[in-house]
């Protein structure tokens, strides 16, 4: 968590640090009955039954990221926990890193800077790269995110597409009904859609196959949306032309085979990754746990918990 959420957690609560503790189990086992609310951040690991169990009075989490796959809401619903997430706050900070991402790997930025600083422009030119001109872009989930990429995109005079589970009326982009249709039409796909089980390896063999030796793929969701094997031995065997991953399976581990093919930007999840957003998530995390124990309703619950976003 930031120093700021820490510090203003600090200010309205009594703060247990559970990541200081050299024992967290024998500390959970000493405040856990106490502990009412939970501030998680994704790096906490799974916040599943065996810690609902250790924490019995526990009435909300409130998870900093719009993500909250790691969080099992709806265990934690079936005993009564709220669940809060970050939303609204990253939106605008995450697709500028999708569209910057998008274009480091197209016009291959990342590796014209190595090129000067390694001193080989004076032998010969930079290879001349891929462009975004002609492109058909795809988006994967055009929730808020999806449609600030959208509205980007729009700047930059390229079509876009877009699959969900259903067409939305307050857009104008051609919608396909299933990922493989999406996929066909495009050369660019950009997937921006949550984690968890419902989209576990969504982007396969076969959708990278689609999208073709020239296509794109841009995975700014979670790394369990990709099929991080059949990414590689596509990129490896030139199936697509590159991609862009601020994401993957093991975070912070990525593969050696990815680290070592010329054509892709990796990035180490960095979308919401600003002073400015940070702070604004972090303040929405305090502003949910201090809504809730003042006796008004959660500011921002997640699905799962609407039923349960007001206090009885």
């Amino acid at each position: 968590m930031p120093a700021s959420v820490i510090a203003a957690l600090e200010e309205r609560f009594v703060l247990h640090r559970l990541w200081e503790q050299s024992d967290p189990d024998a500390f959970l086992a000493a405040v856990g009955p106490d502990v009412r609310g939970m501030a998680a951040s994704t790096l906490a690991g799974t916040i599943d039954a065996r810690w609902f169990d250790r924490l019995p009075a526990l009435e909300i989490i409130a998870s900093f990221g719009v993500g909250y796959d790691k969080v099992d809401a709806n265990a934690a619903a079936s005993r009564g926990i709220v669940v809060t997430n970050t939303p609204g706050v990253l939106d605008e900070e995450v697709a500028d890193l999708a569209v910057g991402l998008l274009l480091a790997t197209l016009r291959r930025i990342p590796q014209a800077d190595r090129f000067v600083r390694e001193g080989r422009w004076p032998a010969g030119h930079f290879p001349l790269s891929p462009t975004l001109r002609g492109r058909r872009v795809g988006i994967l989930g055009l929730g808020a995110i999806g449609k600030a990429v959208a509205r980007r995109l729009d700047a930059f005079g390229v079509p876009v597409a877009y699959h969900g589970r259903s067409p939305q009326k307050s857009v104008s982009y051609e919608y396909h009904a299933t990922l493989p249709a999406l996929t066909a039409a495009s050369d660019v796909l950009i997937a921006v859609v949550p984690g968890g089980s419902g989209t576990r390896h969504l982007i396969d063999a076969t959708v990278l196959e689609a999208l073709g030796k020239n296509g794109v793929l841009i995975n700014i969701s979670r790394g369990s949306v990709v099929n991080q094997d059949a990414l590689v031995a596509a990129l490896q065997a030139g199936t697509i032309g590159g991609a862009g991953l601020d994401v993957f399976d093991d975070e912070p581990n990525v593969p050696e085979a990815l680290i070592a093919i010329e054509n892709v930007v990796l990035l180490p999840h960095i979308g919401s990754a600003s002073d400015a957003t940070r702070t604004a998530m972090g303040q929405l995390v305090v502003d949910n746990l201090q809504a809730w124990f003042d006796d008004t309703p959660a500011i921002t619950p997640v699905p799962e918990s609407l039923h349960l976003a007001r206090r009885r």
